[in-house]
């Protein structure tokens, strides 16, 4: 059985210039931050907010949404279950980063990889 299929769960939306984090149904709604009022972003299902005054955490979040990437755990459908890897410093963005330009790979399957290094083969 599917596990998004019996529930509607919500999401996390972030905003992250507050440093901010809510959870709304995914509606297609577009949520805006209580404080500043700008469209927040969809950070998924399994995304865990870092404390407002780590500014490194929050870096890396930002580098993560801006390549497109969420913080998914779930397949779509939520019967199986592959934990992603992101970045949780802005150290880790900088070295992942490093790593695709040397690669020669996208950026966001450098932010994506479990370990950046296995990129260069």
């Amino acid at each position: 059985m599917c596990r998004y299929g019996e529930t509607t769960y919500k999401v996390h939306y972030v905003c992250v210039p507050c440093r901010k984090s809510h959870k709304y149904p995914r509606d297609g709604a577009e949520h805006r931050c209580p404080t500043c009022h700008r469209p927040m972003t969809f950070a998924g299902h399994d995304f865990a907010a870092p404390p407002r005054r780590d500014g490194s955490g929050w870096a890396a979040v930002a580098a993560v949404l801006e390549a497109g990437l969420r913080y998914e755990g779930f397949e779509p459908c939520g019967c199986g279950r592959e934990p992603k890897s992101r970045p949780r410093t802005a150290a880790q963005v900088r070295a992942r980063r490093r790593v695709a330009r040397r690669a020669g790979v996208p950026e966001a399957e450098a932010l994506a990889a479990r370990d950046p290094h296995d990129l260069l083969g």
